[in-house]
């Protein structure tokens, strides 16, 4: 027989019969409660559980229902809001029945007893673990063995570090980390070729170039990491693909590359221009020794920096491992632009420029002024890097990096472009170190500190270059070593080869900036954040429009700068300086 009768409930007033919704999925369900049942030969001799005291005997193979069965459903919502509001109701202290009976089943032990100390040994079960097993620590070296009910599930098993566990949870850098990274990342090989950005596009333009140009950085930086958080994607590359599909992913791979690229060879050519002079300055009979000469020569010292020092900073796999070189970098900074300001006035009047030629307002070259400052202020493509290398990496945190970095920046960048191109006006230099006596002491000691920046800046770089390969070929695969160290040894080499044989800093900084650095600046995160953003259909709404703007600069200032560049290479006045 498939059931059994179910007793119907009535109070004495004669109340209807309780309904089966009055059980929850909780309670056991009465053995008696059936809906219906069916008669076999085996159940002839037995009452049936679905009959009425008075009907006929059940038959074989016939099936009979109750009538007063109500069907079972889902349990009302009443039901649990009267349960849940008993549950609120009901107070948490214990009364004096369930205190004796939990002193009675625990009776208090000894606190030096081998059972106490064992449980106070005892650590809350790991997130994916089992739910009965329990981890004790009974090892000298910190590590968990894993136990269930007291046998040790494997001896030789694998250990849980409690160490590393921890060391998950401080993981990462603090705000004043994050500020050194970003303001070195800025404050590179661009801030060299500030007094020269002036010269191009004229004293009064450039200074508002200057700090236009850095508002806008600090408004797009901050934009990169809005749009990861909207897109739902932690990379430059994927938030593009995520906005414009392969084509975007395509487009931001290549300029990303290009810009970091750019900027490898550029740090390269300037430890070429800085140290050597330093080393001439303080040994001046060192080129007549035979081996030791070598490092008085460009070629030398450039590939022995980059080998020895910036090479094996690059192997690190995370950005945060260069916080603390990065600080002393911006140290290093801050010493060139004081070294600058103060010997700036105190050079032979020789090397000085037209005094007529100060304070202009506007000069021929504005669009390479701005491809020059661009580079300058640009670390669109370390944004997301930093961020995640904040301990707590959130909007208003990062906002505040952000904030710090660029106005340290602007400071820095204005006190050093103002107070050389007022001193060399027309004579300025892609790189101001250059224009200074070779025999200067202080200006050396700023060229040492500005080479020194290169060792740690040129790792920051070759950081974006490997993640833009690894996330554009390599996207699903896990970490390879062999892979990192190949792509790592492979662009410190390629990078340093161009730096051997060329010169020009003021071209490379114009290329680079013009071309890559406003299509990672200005272009791509306001694009990408029109695609992602609920800004309204109105062009001109208030959200819209700045991006809207911000798109069209970027697109103006990109296009001009790659006709002039490539004039530069079609025309005399664009011969590359060899160093052979």
């Amino acid at each position: 027989m498939l059931g059994r009768t179910r007793t119907s409930n009535h109070d004495q007033e004669g109340s209807a019969t309780e309904p089966l919704l009055g059980h929850s999925f909780e309670e056991p369900h009465n053995a008696e409660d059936v809906i219906f049942s069916v008669a076999d030969d085996e159940d002839l001799d037995e009452s049936s559980a679905l009959s009425r005291a008075d009907s006929p005997q059940d038959t074989p193979g016939h099936v009979r229902f109750r009538e007063d069965v109500q069907v079972i459903g889902l349990p009302l919502r009443s039901t649990f809001e009267s349960r849940e509001t008993e549950y609120e109701l009901d107070t948490d202290d214990l009364d004096g029945e369930a205190v004796a009976q939990l002193d009675t089943s625990h009776p208090p032990r000894s606190p030096r007893s081998p059972s106490s100390r064992h449980r106070e040994q005892s650590v809350p079960l790991l997130v994916g673990l089992l739910d009965t097993a329990s981890a004790r620590r009974d090892t000298a070296d910190g590590t968990l063995r894993l136990e269930q009910n007291g046998v040790v599930l494997e001896e030789d098993g694998p250990r849980v570090d409690l160490e590393a566990l921890a060391a998950k949870q401080s993981a990462g850098g603090g705000m004043l980390d994050s500020v050194a990274n970003m303001a070195n990342s800025i404050l590179g090989a661009g801030i060299i070729g500030l007094p020269y950005a002036v010269r191009q596009a004229g004293f009064v333009t450039g200074l508002i170039l200057l700090v236009a140009l850095c508002g806008v950085t600090d408004w797009t930086i901050r934009l990169i990491v809005v749009n990861a958080k909207l897109s739902g994607r932690n990379s430059y590359i994927e938030i593009m693909n995520h906005c414009f599909g392969p084509s975007g992913r395509a487009a931001v791979s290549f300029f990303q590359f290009a810009f970091a690229f750019g900027g490898m060879c550029a740090f390269g050519i300037i430890i070429g221009d800085t140290i050597p002079h330093v080393i001439r300055s303080i040994f001046p009979t060192l080129s007549t020794i035979p081996v030791l000469s070598l490092l008085t020569k460009r070629q030398f010292v450039i590939a022995l920096c980059t080998v020895c020092v910036s090479y094996p900073l690059s192997l690190h796999r995370s950005i945060d491992k260069l916080a603390r070189a990065s600080l002393l970098a911006l140290l290093g900074m801050v010493t060139i632009v004081v070294s600058v300001l103060i010997d700036s006035p105190r050079v032979p009047p020789e090397l000085k420029g037209d005094p007529s030629k100060r304070f202009t307002v506007l000069g021929p070259g504005v669009f390479q002024a701005i491809g020059v400052i661009s580079f300058a202020f640009v670390c669109h493509h370390n944004s997301l890097l930093i961020y995640g290398s904040l301990r707590t990496p959130t909007l208003d945190r990062f906002a505040r990096v952000t904030h710090i970095s660029t106005a340290v920046s602007l400071v820095s960048c204005c006190t050093l472009a103002i107070s050389a191109y007022v001193v060399f006006t027309d004579r300025t230099q892609g790189n101001i170190l250059n224009n200074f006596a070779g025999n200067d002491t202080l200006i050396n000691v700023a060229r040492f500190c500005f080479g020194l920046n290169m060792f740690t800046t040129l790792p920051l770089e070759l950081f974006v270059c490997r993640e833009v390969i690894e996330q554009y070929f390599f996207p699903h695969e896990p970490f390879n070593m062999q892979r990192h160290v190949f792509f790592t040894t492979a662009l410190t080499c390629s990078s340093m080869i161009i730096a051997l044989i060329t010169c020009d800093l003021g071209v490379m900084l114009e290329i680079t900036g013009g071309v890559s650095a406003t299509a990672l600046a200005f272009i791509f995160p306001a694009a990408c954040y029109l695609r992602l953003a609920d800004l309204g259909p109105k062009w001109y709404s208030r959200g819209r429009l700045p991006a809207l703007a911000c798109v069209a600069f970027g697109v103006t200032v990109l296009v001009i700068s790659l006709f002039l560049a490539l004039g530069k290479v079609w025309t005399p006045d664009g011969a590359a300086r060899i160093c052979v």
